[in-house]
């Protein structure tokens, strides 16, 4: 019988990616919006029907603001946070859990990509 091998990665490494479907722009203020397309079968119903949007927008918050430019597929979830810590000290704490969540909702929504799924 063989025994599987598990190979665990740390969330920490992995290096997020802006997702090419995502168009994005800055403010003056220096705040993010994402301009997110819906296509697909029952967007195009729900927007004949229901006179939804072809475009959504995403308006990030200062620190997603702070985070998106960032997403170039160089900097590891770790570097980010070194980066975010610097910008936003203190505020930023728990730090590395409330980055972990924000890049789980950005990849349940699919704005990122991780470059070793590429």
């Amino acid at each position: 019988m063989k025994k599987k091998t598990v190979v665990t990665e740390n969330y920490l490494e992995r290096t997020p990616l802006r997702a090419d479907a995502i168009s994005w722009s800055t403010n003056e203020a220096g705040s993010v919006t994402l301009a997110v397309k819906n296509e697909g079968v029952f967007n195009r119903i729900a927007q004949r029907l229901f006179k939804k949007p072809k475009i959504s927008y995403v308006h990030l918050d200062e620190m997603g603001s702070f985070i998106w430019p960032l997403l170039d597929g160089e900097k590891s979830i770790l570097d980010i946070g070194k980066k975010v810590e610097e910008r936003f000290g203190e505020n930023a704490h728990p730090l590395y859990e409330r980055l972990a969540k924000y890049f789980q909702i950005l990849e349940s929504y699919h704005f990122i990509l991780w470059k070793k799924d590429m």
